[in-house]
């Protein structure tokens, strides 16, 4: 059963990649991302990235076109019976043109010898709003 603080560690991995990212610190990446990370970015053509390397690859890629920041919120833990945990989360990314993406971050996390890491994502970008 999780403790109280291996949601505070949880939260805090999830928590940790905007601080990563926004300032540029990949080498960082590693108290986020299990080294085998698969990273899905399909929902935005990007398709699917494996391991930090090709993640901060693409980030450079983008050059201007990345968010100035990201903020996340709303992480709901569930624990799994194999002993890893899904993590869904809200993000926020602030552009520099003052627009704002949202979407959700599906995590899959395990628990090993450095602690919390994600070691799948799914990024899925939110682009149509509740319809009646």
């Amino acid at each position: 059963m999780l403790t109280a603080d291996d949601r505070f560690a949880i939260a805090d991995v999830i928590n940790l990649h905007g601080h990563l990212t926004d300032r540029g610190d990949f080498d960082g990446m590693t108290r986020v991302f299990a080294a085998d990370v698969t990273y899905d970015l399909t929902a935005f053509g990007a398709g699917v990235l494996t391991g930090p390397a090709e993640m901060k690859a693409a980030a450079l890629a983008l050059g201007d076109a990345n968010p100035l920041a990201h903020h996340v919120t709303n992480i709901v833990v569930e624990e799994r019976s194999d002993g890893t945990v899904r993590a869904l989360s809200k993000y926020l990314g602030v552009m520099a043109n003052g627009s704002v993406g949202s979407g959700t971050y599906e995590d899959t996390l395990t628990n090993g010898d450095d602690g919390w890491r994600i070691t799948h994502r799914v990024v899925r970008p939110r682009r149509v709003p509740l319809q009646a």
